[in-house]
């Protein structure tokens, strides 16, 4: 075992990287863009926040301190690894040769060519830059295919006023889709009732919400897989309740996407959508994200009006391209379920060994761990707060990357065999909360200024 950090909790509290969090935050509404970055979803208060370096599955902070990082890997947007040198070569060269102009950029057509030929149900690609701008995209062109307006959905997808509108009808709609506690303030009230949600692996749900609207479902929005594998036909009933109804069916791709097979996971189960989504490992760390369909539901575009100057860059289609090329020629999906399948082994034999009792992800790819309990939240705390201890960053989620090695998860195996024993302890000792050096991890959207 790798000898533990002697990194105290003053440490950390003086650390460049949380003074300049505390700054963040009277400045930055909520700190930062992006919820699953604050410093609080980790560990408030003694989180090093930023980043100067980050190379392969290695990170270094503001004030030197290397970290293996096993935990989000940029939120699963670098498969590959950090810093990958074939994509940083590709972009590199267009940057040389300038990433925008008035004319376009070349790439963007080898991509859409080559993203068709992947998925070959596929016939037109438009372009976005982010996650969330590319559902509300997906959302906008169903709603002027069909003529409709309402969209039923399952899972989280994004910031945008579309999906935000659930908690219009119920202030809980969302609480089950990944994220709780949002408030929809800001979303006109006039989208009131016009997205509704459904749960994964439960058909009844859908099929009653498209019953009670008959003739009205402009989409069918959901990833074909997350956390729960996809059960008795699933997937290809969804698929059949959108032939019936005429609905369009959106394949949200972002996080899934090249994980668990190479191009989208609905090729895994053999059920095409109308529209998929891409984002994050598209690109290894370099904004773009694709949004393919089928012709006729692709052209509808041009009856509305979808335009940003920055989809125009040349940067995320030269990164896209390069991105592809590498993770069919390396295997990346294939390496991927290998190395999740051992961390979830090593969570597994660890948690038994200790005595401690666990839930974990039926899908590899988003790995996810939970403690059960009463302090299971607490206990993910301290889970966080010792394994940085050990120069680890770890948490509820892992993805895994071509980057990681046997050699890092032996060292995360032997990080988490102590680190489960200090917990382990400390539940028969008089609560996990008592090793705590600072509050407890948000679970949810809790406001921070």
């Amino acid at each position: 075992m790798k000898k533990r950090s002697n990194l105290k909790k003053d440490d950390l509290l003086s650390g460049k990287g949380q003074r300049l969090w505390k700054r963040a935050k009277k400045i930055i509404p909520g700190g930062n863009q992006l919820l699953s970055k604050r410093a609080e979803m980790f560990l408030p208060d003694l989180w090093p926040a930023y980043y100067s370096k980050a190379k392969a599955v290695y990170i270094w902070d503001l004030d030197g301190r290397k970290y293996l990082d096993m935990s989000l890997m940029a939120v699963g947007a670098c498969a590959l690894g950090y810093a990958d040198f074939d994509v940083n070569k590709a972009v590199a060269n267009v940057v040389r040769r300038g990433s925008i102009s008035t004319l376009n950029a070349p790439e963007e057509v080898e991509l859409a060519e080559l993203l068709c030929s992947i998925h070959p149900w596929a016939h037109m690609v438009r372009y976005a830059r982010a996650g969330g701008e590319s559902m509300a995209i997906a959302a906008r062109i169903a709603r002027a295919y069909t003529g409709r307006d309402i969209i039923a959905f399952c899972g989280y997808h994004g910031w945008a006023d579309w999906y935000l509108a659930t908690n219009l009808k119920d202030p809980k709609g969302l609480n089950d889709h990944l994220l709780s506690g949002l408030e929809p303030k800001g979303v006109p009230q006039g989208l009131r009732g016009t997205i509704l949600p459904f749960h994964y692996n439960q058909i009844d749900e859908l099929e009653k919400i498209v019953k009670e609207n008959d003739g009205k479902i402009a989409a069918i929005i959901m990833e074909p897989v997350h956390s729960d594998e996809p059960k008795d036909n699933f997937l290809q009933k969804v698929r059949a309740i959108a032939d019936k109804t005429g609905a369009v069916l959106v394949f949200d791709e972002i996080t899934i996407g090249w994980k668990l097979t190479f191009g989208g996971a609905h090729l895994h189960y053999k059920v095409n959508p109308d529209m998929a989504i891409f984002g994050k490992a598209l690109s290894n760390g370099y904004p773009m994200a694709a949004i393919i369909g089928k012709r006729e539901v692709m052209q509808a575009a041009q009856g509305s009006f979808i335009s940003s100057s920055y989809w125009t860059d040349r940067i995320g289609p030269a990164a896209a391209l390069a991105t592809i090329k590498k993770m069919k020629h390396v295997g990346l999906s294939q390496h991927l379920i290998k190395t999740s399948l051992k961390i979830k082994e090593i969570w597994k034999k660890t948690a038994a060994k200790h005595g401690i009792a666990i839930e974990t992800a039926e899908v590899p790819v988003i790995l996810t761990i939970a403690f059960k309990g009463e302090d299971g939240n607490e206990a993910k705390t301290l889970f966080t707060q010792e394994m940085l201890q050990c120069g680890i960053l770890a948490g509820g989620i892992f993805y895994a990357s071509y980057a990681h090695t046997d050699a890092h998860i032996a060292r995360y195996a032997r990080a988490v065999d102590e680190v489960f024993g200090i917990i382990a302890k400390a539940r028969k000792t008089g609560g996990v909360k008592k090793l705590l050096k600072g509050p407890v991890a948000h679970t949810g959207f809790q406001r921070l200024n």
